[in-house]
C-alpha cells in the first residue's frame, strides 16, 4: 500500500462543497467511486446538478441538458440555452454586499501592489467594451491580448467576453513569429500589447515588437496599449466611457470563448476553439467541488496568460473568492519570492508547476521554516508529473498539514482529466480521482481498459469542455485527427497513465514521448522521478535513439553549477534508475547538456530534441522559448558510440 501523507479530518469533510453538492443526492463521504458513478452513468442529471449548484445565470435555460449523447464528437451540451461569461464571473459587483469585495489583488517583482473590488472590476469591464464596441467589434470577433498577467489582461478579456467576441492571449516574451503563429491564423480585430514587461529584475521593453506583430496582421483594425507604469488604454476607456452600463451579449452555450493554442513544437499550434458554457461550468465544479473554494478564499496560480492555468484562475471569479496575479520571475529578487507573497496576501490556495516546486527544492528553499504559511490550507501542483520526492517536499517542508492536490487536464479540454478531492487522501505519487462527470479510463493498446497497467489515457464519454472545435477545420477533420482517430468515439488524451489500485492516477508522461527499448514502453517522468531527486541534478530529459534496429534510452542532465558528469555519477544515475524503476528504463548514454529546451507555457520539448538527435528538421522552432539550446544535442559525440 503506497504511503498516506495526508488525510482529510472529519470537519474537513464535513464542511466541503462536496459533501453539500453529495448529500441532497443521497450520496455521503468517503464513497467517491459511488458519487463518480452516478455522474458518469447519468451525466445529464449530474451536469444540471453542477449548474444548479453554481445559480449560473441565464437569460434562457436549456431545452434539454444534453443531445445526440450517443455521438462523440458531436453531442450537445445545454442547447437552447443563453448566456455570457463574462456575466458570471463578474456577478459578485452584482451583490450590494459582495461587490466592494477584493476581486483581484495584483503583485509584480519590483513590489507594486494593486486592488480591484468587484465593482472597479465590473466598471472597468463595462468601459473597454464600450470602447470596443466603438472600434467595431462584434460577437464571434477575435480580440487578442500580448499582455503580462495584470488586472488590464482580466478587464480586457472579460470586455471581450462580455461582447460576445473571442479571446486570444500570450504573454509578451513570445517572439514576434511565435505571437504571428498563433494570432496569424485567428486574424483578429483589435490587439492590446504592453510596451514593456519586467522578469528577472530586468526591464524588457517589447513595444517594436508589438507594433510589428499589428502591422503584419492585416484584420487589426486598432493597437491598443497596457503599462503598468502610466496610464493606458484601461484608464482612457474609464475616462471616456465612464458612465457605461454593463452589457452582457446572451449568446449560446456552446459560443466561442476562448482560442487556446497547442504547443506547436511540430509544426503551427493548433487554434483550440473553447465555449463559453462547457469552460463555465467545469471550472465552477473544479474549483468548488474539487478544490473546495469558497468566497472567502484567495486563490494564487503562478502563470502567464500564454498558459491555460491563467484562464483557469480567472474563471475563479465565478466563485466570488480573490484571485491573485503575479507578474515576475518567481525566484527574484530571492528564492522564496513567491512564499513571501503567500505569506503577505493570505492565501488559502496556492497553486505552482511541478517544475517549480523541484527547483524550489533543489535551491534549498524550507518555507515550513522561514515562512508563516497558516492561511495555505491546499497546495495545488500541475504542468507536469510531480515526483515522489516532491510530495513529500511539499508535505515536509513547504506546508507540512496542507492538503497536496495536484491535478492533470491541459490546454485541449481547458480543465483538468483528474485532480483534487477533499474526501481521499493523499497517497505519494498519486492524483487523488478522476474529475466528476469525466469518463476517465486508461486503455491498452488493444483499447481495452488497463486497470493497474500503463496506458493511454481516454474519456470514453463527451464532456461539456471539450472543444467546439478547432479554427479554420470547417469540417472537424483535423480536430477528429487530433483526438478520436486511435480509438473511436473515444477521446485518447496524449499521456501515458496508470488507474491504481486505491482509484489514483499516476502520469507517466506523454505518450507521444513514451520510450520503447526492446517493445516495452517506459514512460519519462518514471525516469526523471529517480534522476531529478539527486542533489547533482538540476534537470533531465530523456528520449528513444534509434539504434540497431531498435531504441536505446538516452538520458541527458543538467548539472548544478560546478558539478560534471563523472565516471561515479553516471554508475549511480544507472544503479538508481535500475533499482528503483527497473533495468529496461536504465540508459544506455547519459550526456550533460547546459539547459534543456522548453515551451513558450514552460514544458519541457522532449520530441523537439528527439527530432534534433536524429538530424531531423524542427519545424517550429519558434514555439520554444529556448531555441538555441538545441545545439547541445546536435551531432552530440556521446550519441555516435555506446557510453
Amino acid at each position: 500500500m503506497s504511503e498516506i501523507l495526508w488525510r482529510p479530518d472529519d470537519d474537513t469533510i464535513a464542511q466541503a462543497n462536496l459533501t453539500a453538492f453529495a448529500a441532497p443526492r443521497g450520496f455521503t463521504p468517503p464513497d467517491y467511486d459511488a458519487l463518480h458513478a452516478w455522474s458518469i452513468e447519468r451525466r445529464a442529471e449530474f451536469w444540471s446538478a453542477v449548474w444548479e449548484d453554481g445559480g449560473l445565470i441565464a437569460s434562457r435555460q436549456a431545452d434539454t441538458p444534453l443531445a445526440d449523447d450517443d455521438r462523440f464528437p458531436g453531442s450537445r451540451w445545454f442547447p437552447g440555452a443563453r448566456l455570457n461569461f463574462a456575466e458570471n464571473l463578474l456577478r459578485a459587483a452584482a451583490d450590494p454586499v459582495q461587490r466592494h469585495r477584493v476581486a483581484i489583488v495584483s503583485a509584480l517583482e519590483s513590489g507594486q501592489r494593486r486592488e480591484l473590488t468587484y465593482a472597479e472590476l465590473a466598471a472597468a469591464t463595462a468601459s473597454l467594451a464600450a470602447e470596443l464596441r466603438e472600434i467595431g467589434v462584434s460577437p464571434g470577433d477575435r480580440v487578442a491580448g500580448w499582455l503580462p498577467n495584470v488586472p488590464q489582461t482580466v478587464i480586457a478579456m472579460l470586455a471581450t467576453a462580455s461582447i460576445g467576441a473571442v479571446w486570444s492571449s500570450c504573454s509578451p516574451d513570445f517572439g514576434t513569429e511565435g505571437a504571428l503563429d498563433r494570432f496569424g491564423q485567428i486574424q483578429p480585430v483589435v490587439l492590446i500589447a504592453c510596451k514593456r514587461y519586467q522578469y528577472g529584475g530586468r526591464t524588457f521593453d517589447v513595444r517594436e515588437r508589438a507594433e510589428s506583430v499589428a502591422a503584419a496582421l492585416p484584420s487589426v483594425r486598432r493597437l491598443l496599449w497596457v503599462a503598468t507604469d502610466a496610464p493606458d488604454a484601461i484608464d482612457d476607456a474609464l475616462r471616456r466611457f465612464s458612465d457605461a452600463e454593463s452589457r452582457f451579449e446572451q449568446l449560446p452555450f456552446e459560443h466561442p470563448l476562448y482560442v487556446m493554442y497547442s504547443s506547436g513544437t511540430t509544426g503551427k499550434p493548433k487554434c483550440i476553439v473553447h465555449g463559453a458554457g462547457g469552460t463555465l461550468l467545469q471550472h465552477w465544479k473544479e474549483h468548488r467541488l474539487h478544490a473546495d473554494l469558497a468566497p472567502d478564499d484567495t486563490l494564487f496560480f503562478f502563470t502567464t496568460c500564454g498558459w491555460m492555468m491563467w484562464n483557469w484562475l480567472v474563471s475563479a471569479l465565478a466563485v466570488g473568492c480573490r484571485i491573485v496575479l503575479y507578474d515576475g520571475s518567481p525566484f527574484h529578487p530571492t528564492p522564496g519570492a513567491l512564499m513571501e507573497l503567500a505569506e503577505r496576501e493570505r492565501i488559502t490556495a496556492f497553486g505552482v508547476s511541478a517544475k517549480y516546486l523541484s527547483a524550489l527544492q533543489k535551491a534549498g528553499v524550507r518555507p515550513a521554516k522561514t515562512h508563516d504559511l497558516a492561511a495555505m490550507r491546499s497546495v495545488l501542483s500541475t504542468g507536469s508529473p510531480l515526483t515522489e520526492g516532491g510530495f513529500r517536499y511539499v508535505c515536509r517542508d513547504v506546508r507540512p498539514g496542507a492538503w497536496l492536490a495536484s491535478i492533470s487536464g491541459g490546454t485541449d479540454i481547458l480543465s483538468c482529466f483528474v485532480l483534487g478531492n477533499p474526501w481521499l487522501p493523499v497517497r505519494i505519487g498519486e492524483i487523488q480521482c478522476k474529475g466528476l462527470g469525466m469518463a476517465v479510463d486508461v486503455f491498452d493498446e488493444f483499447g481495452q481498459p488497463a486497470q493497474g497497467i500503463k496506458g493511454e489515457l481516454v474519456c470514453t464519454k463527451s464532456f461539456p469542455s471539450a472543444p467546439v472545435g478547432f479554427w479554420n477545420d470547417p469540417g472537424g477533420a483535423r480536430y477528429r485527427e487530433a483526438y478520436f482517430d486511435r480509438f473511436p468515439h473515444v477521446w485518447a488524451h496524449g499521456d501515458f497513465a496508470e488507474i491504481t489500485e486505491h482509484g489514483g492516477i499516476v502520469i507517466h508522461g506523454r505518450s507521444d514521448a513514451v520510450l520503447n527499448p526492446g517493445g516495452v514502453r517506459i514512460g519519462t517522468a518514471e525516469i526523471y522521478r529517480v534522476v531529478e531527486a539527486l542533489d547533482e541534478v538540476v534537470e533531465a530529459l530523456a528520449i528513444g535513439q534509434e539504434w540497431d534496429d531498435d531504441t536505446r534510452v538516452v538520458l541527458f542532465v543538467v548539472l548544478r553549477q560546478g558539478e560534471s558528469l563523472t565516471a561515479e555519477l553516471r554508475t549511480t544515475i544507472r544503479g538508481n534508475i535500475r533499482r528503483q524503476a527497473s533495468p529496461r528504463h536504465t540508459p544506455a548514454v547519459i550526456a550533460q547538456v547546459p539547459d534543456i529546451p522548453r515551451t513558450l507555457s514552460g514544458k519541457i520539448a522532449e520530441l523537439a530534441v528527439r527530432e534534433t538527435v536524429h538530424g531531423r528538421e524542427v519545424t517550429n522552432l519558434s514555439a520554444l522559448a529556448n531555441p538555441e539550446s538545441l545545439a547541445a544535442f546536435s551531432n552530440h559525440p556521446e550519441l555516435a558510440q555506446a557510453d
